[in-house]
């Protein structure tokens, strides 16, 4: 046998050898893993609530010591009453002071009552509310991957590479660590 046939043997035997063992390992590969064709992120907008103030100018009428303005209506009914007296004569006067002090005690409520509201205080006062701001959030991974010949898509919280292993012929779904 002449040395140029050996080596040639020698290298097709290593060839041979080479492939066999390269197809050997990929049908390995194929029954033990599935084929990562693409990691896309999947991101979540989420809201994150927080309390915004300000201050605002309050208006508040005064605290009063007759609030249901009763100094107001019995000085008005006197004053009407007076008033009331003062025309006519007889019974028609006892009609014009009686009237003179219901009208008096109307009139005399009612300017107590505006000066009882127009007496105002303002202050600041913090008014609070709670605001959302939003933003988007990775919430894991969309994987599309190939196994026995079929594309599927799930969602796993950690990026797996360029294969899932399976074991049973099933996915092993392991978190990162």
């Amino acid at each position: 046998m002449n040395r140029q046939m050996f080596l040639g043997g020698i290298i097709g035997a290593v060839a041979v050898t080479t492939i066999g063992a390269a197809a050997g390992y990929r049908y390995y590969e194929s029954a033990n893993y599935a084929e990562v064709i693409a990691v896309t992120p999947a991101m979540e907008t989420v809201s994150v609530p927080r309390e915004q103030c300000r201050d605002v100018l309050v208006e508040q009428k005064q605290p009063t010591r007759d609030p249901k303005q009763i100094t107001g209506t019995v000085a008005g009914a006197v004053i009407g009453g007076l008033l009331g007296n003062q025309v006519g004569g007889g019974s028609g006067r006892k009609l014009a002071t009686v009237g003179g002090a219901v009208a008096g005690g109307y009139a005399g409520n009612k300017v107590q009552e505006s000066m009882q509201d127009s007496k105002t205080t303002q202050q600041l006062r913090q008014e609070c509310e709670t605001v959302y701001d939003q933003h988007e959030q990775q919430v894991g991974f969309d994987v599309t991957y190939r196994l026995r010949g079929e594309e599927n898509t799930l969602r796993m919280d950690h990026d797996p590479g360029r294969r899932i292993p399976l074991q049973d012929g099933e996915l092993v779904l392991q978190p990162s660590g």
